[in-house]
């Protein structure tokens, strides 16, 4: 039998699905979507998106003002973000950060005077938008080829200072050439390997596959250029390589005598596509190799042809945490194990059946020198319940099962015996939501295909979306402005945190976080945290809802008008020195100026002289203006009340110690006393109290 082997990078980069899952958020969120051209290289992946509302324009003015424009991850030129910005548009930049990396590289070395060299297709968005970053002059090839006819042209770049980039997708083999024209050319010149390492992996991964395969199949949009020179790369070591979209492309033809099949695929092409195309190989090469198909296979395609002898009744006469034991009146004793009894791993023996129920059991096999026939219980319920799986995708009814298996493409459910494959984008409400968790969990699902080979495909997403629908409504019936509710922070922007307060996301904008000035909504919440808010606004038309966090008791202006007031001696740090003056926190949010004048009591030439950032001094508000919210301090005032103070005390002083110099006199006269000029001592600390008289 085939050898199917798929190349560990197949499937979308990074950059695609950080994109694509953007545009799921928004959608989620219940936003209006426009992307600026097809958000990636895969019509079935657009065609979807545009299913679920999601529309297409070609230039920024072709937006409607209320929906959110996003930009691809391809990136775009400068000109495009003035465009937007000038339109009064909301956007939302998907461009890949590797995208980012370079026009930030292709910027700064234009502006250093250097000619910029891309390796790319001037004609792809991604180099599209390079050269919408470039600076002064710049050049595109595809080959090395071209880069030789482009020194032939400009023979006046050898001696000029040049910087050479590539696309992320470029060929890294391609680049090695160019590398190596481009440095013995080139004397002055800076080298930037921009491939991305996803695409190395890629291209890496898939000649590897190519050389060791006799078949090769490529999955991807064929207007994508990383899938295309997948398809040129492995061609050259595999001949015979196909390029398909679907699986409506692949042809069992291929498949004829191949031995080693190697799988590969675009960075633009979803999972879900990859999947289905190897289903659809796996039931190929199966119907080709018949005789090699294993039991259950068989059994599944002989469902209808079972025997009285495959199928039997047993009474339970034994129940183990293990295992039943059954009569089926032969001589053997018949054992039902619990992983033969149901798919739900949540159910114990016990559960299931008692001693003296009557069961109908398929025969697995028998081992007549133990004297022990194992049977199946959960296959007969499985054969039973086909028709009712079946009915369910005409019917849409909802179904229950428990998810039974993980793996690459999705999840497995089993829904009463009937193994139920739910692909990865329909296991959980949110593309990019953890199925891990979903593991031996009971999950509601509706049946959306049955194939001829009894494959069941379903999707949980629809229910839960259905759910969510039905809790929006309830949600919008009862809304009302200055209703509190208590959320969970779902994301953030650099404009504000989107909350969900029970099925319905609603927006507290940035200013709306906190009282203080801040940079990013990071500085107050995170992704996850439980928050109270409160309903500000609501435009049910748009479906938007804009919520309150901050609460009026926590105003700084509140604190400050009830606990502060003209006079008072507050300690405040300087924050920010200008030339008329310095600003300083005296609250969080509340700042006030010391003009240059109050700084000190003697005229200074600038706030810098006594003052540095980051001080904590003590100033007296002087002047309090709430309406316009300003408020005046003074540091002079305090200095200037000191001083005075000081001054007072020392004539205080002065005068108490004149004082008792007189009251200590002799109350008699004092006596003449004859003395010469050199005999006579002025006091100490006071003014002589005796007349010149006395003295002589």
């Amino acid at each position: 039998m085939a050898k199917i082997t798929v190349a560990e990078s197949a499937g979308f980069c990074f950059g695609v699905n950080r994109a694509v899952n953007k545009v799921y958020e928004l959608l989620e969120s219940g936003k209006k979507v426009t992307t600026l051209g097809p958000i990636i290289h895969n019509p079935q992946m657009v065609k979807e998106l545009e299913e679920k509302g999601v529309s297409i324009c070609q230039t920024p003015e072709e937006c409607q003002i209320d929906n959110i424009l996003v930009i691809r991850s391809h990136g775009v030129e400068k000109s495009i973000y003035d465009r937007i910005t000038s339109a009064g548009l909301e956007f939302e930049d998907a461009t890949c950060p590797f995208v980012k990396k370079i026009h930030k590289i292709v910027k700064a070395q234009g502006e250093e005077g250097r000619t910029v060299l891309i390796a790319g297709d001037a004609a792809h968005p991604e180099v599209k938008g390079i050269i919408g970053h470039c600076v002064g002059n710049r050049y595109c090839f595809n080959s090395s080829e071209e880069l030789e006819k482009l020194n032939a042209l400009h023979p006046e770049l050898e001696n000029s200072p040049v910087c050479m980039v590539s696309q992320t997708t470029f060929s890294e083999k391609e680049w090695k050439k160019c590398l190596k024209i481009a440095k013995k050319v080139y004397t002055n010149s800076n080298f930037f390997d921009t491939i991305c390492d996803a695409t190395s992996k890629r291209q890496g991964e898939a000649e590897y596959l190519a050389d060791k395969s006799d078949l090769m199949i490529v999955i991807g949009g064929r207007s994508s250029s990383n899938t295309a020179k997948l398809y040129e790369l492995c061609l050259k070591k595999c001949p015979k390589t196909y390029l398909i979209e679907t699986k409506e492309e692949l042809n069992s033809e291929y498949l004829q005598d191949a031995c080693n099949i190697g799988v590969t695929a675009g960075a633009s092409t979803p999972a879900r596509i990859i999947k289905e195309v190897l289903d659809t190989m796996t039931d190929m090469i199966k119907e080709n190799n018949a005789s090699e198909s294993n039991f259950e296979a068989m059994l599944e395609e002989n469902l209808k042809n079972f025997n009285t002898d495959q199928k039997v009744k047993g009474t339970v006469i034994s129940v183990s945490p293990t295992e039943v034991c059954v009569d089926v009146g032969r001589k053997q004793t018949g054992i039902v194990t619990l992983e033969e009894l149901t798919d739900d791993p949540t159910l114990k023996t016990s559960d299931i059946c008692k001693v003296g129920d009557e069961l109908e059991l398929l025969i697995l096999r028998t081992n007549d020198q133990e004297g022990q026939i194992f049977l199946s219980k959960k296959k007969i319920d499985s054969i039973k319940n086909w028709e009712k799986v079946g009915a369910a995708v005409e019917s849409k009814e909802i179904l229950s099962g428990v998810v039974v298996d993980i793996n690459r493409g999705g999840v497995v459910v089993s829904v009463d015996g009937v193994r139920v494959f739910v692909p990865r984008s329909q296991a959980t409400l949110r593309r990019n939501d953890d199925i891990e968790s979903l593991l031996n969990q009971r999950v509601n699902l509706r049946i959306t295909e049955v194939g001829d080979r009894r494959r069941v495909v379903g999707s949980i997403r629809e229910v839960l979306a259905e759910e969510r629908k039905a809790a929006r409504d309830a949600f919008w019936s009862t809304i009302e402005v200055g209703k509190v509710y208590i959320g969970t922070v779902k994301s953030l922007t650099s404009y504000g945190a989107f909350v969900d307060i029970g099925g319905v996301d609603g927006m507290v904008h940035i200013s709306e976080l906190s009282w203080a000035r801040i940079k990013h909504p990071s500085e107050v919440v995170n992704v996850g945290d439980t928050v109270e808010v409160y309903v500000k606004d609501i435009d049910k038309e748009k479906g938007k809802i804009s919520l309150g966090y901050k609460k009026q008791e926590d105003n700084p202006w509140e604190i400050f008008k009830r606990d502060y007031h003209v006079g008072m001696d507050v300690e405040v740090r300087i924050i920010s020195l200008v030339s008329f003056g310095a600003f300083a926190r005296i609250l969080p949010g509340i700042d006030g100026l010391i003009h240059i004048s109050q700084i000190c009591n003697r005229r200074i030439e600038k706030p810098a002289d006594e003052l540095k950032v980051n001080d904590v001094v003590t100033a007296r508000i002087t002047a309090i203006d709430l309406e316009n919210k300003k408020i005046s301090l003074s540091i002079r005032a305090i200095i200037e009340e000191q001083e005075a103070k000081n001054a007072a005390e020392a004539a205080e002083s002065d005068n108490a110690d004149v004082t008792l110099s007189t009251d200590e006199a002799p109350a008699e006269e004092a006596p003449v006393v004859e003395a010469s000029a050199e005999e006579v001592k002025e006091p100490e600390a006071v003014e002589p109290e005796t007349t010149g008289e006395a003295a002589e």
